[in-house]
């Protein structure tokens, strides 16, 4: 989608879809290895022996990795700020795995004291190829209106 949304572009109800993504397993060694340096997301033989039973990316890959995702499928004029987060993995990501981004506009409300802007609610899921849950979470966010609307 290359057209930029402004408040006035979302409704209630509205969903996304983002472009599949690969995850292999240098990624995840790589992510790792510079912010979240544990055994079971960097040495596969450790990773067995972990509760993952194999190597998973971090949480905070898989979020970096969906907020990827979400931008380039939710394109706000002004960017995803966000305001509030709530987030979940129930699932480790794993190398092999194809990734894929679905969002949905929960809520919208108008500021009474700036007229321009509303929080707008999304959830936004990441799921794997076989349609399985590895990360959830509802963002709330400040969006604008079209300049001079």
């Amino acid at each position: 989608m290359s057209q930029r949304l402004y408040l006035e572009n979302l409704h209630v109800g509205q969903r996304f879809v983002s472009n599949p993504r690969q995850v292999t397993a240098e990624e995840i060694k790589a992510f790792a290895a510079e912010f979240d340096p544990q055994p079971f997301h960097l040495d596969e033989d450790a990773a067995k022996r972990s509760l993952f039973k194999g190597l998973a990316a971090s949480g905070w890959h898989t979020a970096a990795m969906s907020m990827r995702m979400l931008v380039d499928c939710v394109p706000l004029a002004d960017g995803l700020v966000g305001a509030e987060l709530q987030l979940a993995w129930p699932k480790p990501t794993r190398p092999g795995m194809t990734l894929q981004l679905s969002s949905e506009v929960l809520d919208i409300v108008h500021s009474r004291s700036k007229p321009n802007m509303a929080i707008v609610t999304v959830r936004n899921e990441t799921r794997d190829q076989d349609g399985e849950l590895v990360q959830v979470f509802t963002v709330k966010m400040p969006v604008f209106k079209r300049p001079g609307e």
